[in-house]
């Protein structure tokens, strides 16, 4: 299926005044309190501190590796720089993290406005930020030609991709270059970075690792709000390779960073239970009224890792499958383990330890792996916060889906007011039987909405728009 962009400019006064009142409506923080901003300046010219009770005191000299950082075009808050080579045994991947907790007192200003806040929200004209500018996007922030304290991971790998070795210390970094993805897939086209090619080897190593694992891999068509030159825009994204293998490296140190914490007996891990056997029941049953193949051998990851996006019905069965990836969470431990520690996509233990300028976790969780590799307990203000740090998170992932979906509502809105009588193409991914609906995926503008009528999920349809209204962030099709 072709997917384009729509762009509208008459709409963008109206977008720009939808996204605000939604940021007040959702309770989207927005300014800084003086208090933290003014305590974010002082430790930017304080500089980094050994955070208290930290089992990682001594900072080594790492700046002689070609670190480099590759984020969507325009990144300041650059909590990642990776580092990559081959190896006898096979490959070695250093991974810097930006040491927030070196910038950030405990029960501090700074450390109780980000416990509120929870993760860094973005919408398409502005970012709601975990942290004070001062740090996030100076200070803490892995800028390029700057020397900065980070976490450094090492991780050693054998030639398939196996992890051999994974630690964790506090280090001086310096990285050599910052690149767009576009920027980064351009160098590897070219061979000109050996850095690059390494993370290329890695990524796809270890995506052939995630295969044999039975990790789940769904193709779902994302709809993305883009703003441009001329304004607002709706696409269905499409990833270049290199964020596949860019975020393998981060999937590669959030799974060495829960197997640590597992064995100490204490940390935060990423969890998501693995579908029930009715969600999978339904979906094969869905599959068989396709007619799509699903052999009984075959699980649920594999079959919806070979589902062909573009191809209309089994697109259909995509959406569908994100029925299967319902409930992630975060366990804190200290002591006895969860029940449950999988992340059923991932196929293994994982912990969220790459982001911690942009997410609150990751803070604590990268203290509690240095206590666990020292021998020691993780500090005190860790163990404090660490059985809060679920439902701070959850709350935050609560009110980032809500800000994500009521944006995208309002820019549909907002892009389709004027063109209400007109009929558009799209795919049928859900049926509603009980109201008479379903669910089309147009193919141009990159909307997804419900519209009256009946139709047969995979059906390629023409849908009629009846009605948009703006201000309620609603359109209203019908089958034509």
């Amino acid at each position: 299926m072709t997917r384009l962009p729509y762009r509208s400019s008459p709409a963008q006064a109206v977008i720009a005044e939808g996204l605000e009142a939604l940021r007040v409506e959702l309770e989207i923080p927005s300014a800084f309190p003086a208090d933290v901003l003014s305590e974010s300046v002082e430790s930017a010219a304080r500089g980094p501190q050994i955070p208290p009770g930290s089992a990682a005191t001594n900072i080594v000299d790492r700046t002689e590796l070609e670190f480099i950082t590759v984020d969507p075009p325009g990144s300041m808050d650059l909590d990642q720089a990776v580092h990559a080579a081959q190896t006898p045994q096979g490959w070695r991947v250093h991974y810097a993290i930006a040491d927030v907790a070196a910038w950030v007192p405990p029960g501090g200003a700074v450390d109780l406005e980000s416990q509120n806040r929870g993760l860094t929200m973005y919408s398409p004209d502005s970012r709601a930020a975990l942290h004070p500018t001062p740090l996030s996007e100076d200070a803490a922030s892995l800028l390029p030609n700057l020397e900065r304290q980070a976490l450094l991971w090492t991780i050693d790998l054998d030639d398939a991709g196996h992890i051999l070795d994974a630690h964790l210390e506090r280090a001086r970094v310096r990285s050599r270059a910052q690149l767009s993805y576009r920027e980064a897939a351009a160098l590897i086209e070219s061979r000109e970075s050996n850095v690059l090619m390494a993370v290329r080897e890695v990524g796809r190593r270890r995506e052939q690792l995630e295969i044999e694992r039975g990790a789940v891999s769904l193709r779902l068509a994302s709809q993305e709000v883009i703003s441009t030159p001329t304004g607002f825009a709706l696409e269905y994204d499409e990833s270049l390779p290199i964020e596949g293998w860019n975020a393998q490296i981060s999937l590669l140190t959030g799974i060495a960073a829960a197997s640590i914490m597992i064995k100490g007996g204490v940390g935060l891990l990423r969890t998501l239970p693995r579908p029930d056997d009715g969600t999978v029941r339904d979906l094969r049953r869905t599959a068989r009224a396709l007619g799509i193949e699903w052999p009984k051998s075959r699980s649920y990851a594999e079959a919806v890792r070979r589902l062909d996006p573009n191809e209309p019905r089994q697109a259909a069965l995509i959406a569908q499958s994100a029925r299967g990836l319902r409930g992630a969470g975060y366990e804190a431990f200290d002591g006895e383990l969860p029940e449950h520690t999988e992340h059923s996509a991932i196929s293994a233990d994982y912990a969220h330890v790459t982001a911690p300028l942009r997410r609150l976790g990751d803070r604590y969780a990268n203290e509690c792996v240095l206590a666990v590799i020292d021998g020691s307990r993780p500090p005190e203000w860790v163990l404090e916060t660490l059985p809060l740090l679920p439902r701070l998170l959850g709350r935050a992932r609560n009110r980032e889906g809500s800000l994500e979906r009521a944006v995208l509502d309002l820019v549909e809105a907002a892009l389709l007011v004027d063109r209400v009588g007109q009929v558009f193409s799209g795919l049928v991914t859900a049926v509603d039987a009980s109201k008479n609906r379903v669910r089309v995926q147009l193919q141009s503008p990159a909307v997804v909405a419900y519209a009256d009528g009946d139709a047969d999920l995979g059906d390629e349809v023409a849908v009629h728009l009846d009605e948009v209204d703006v201000r309620r962030r609603r359109v209203e099709f019908s089958l034509a």
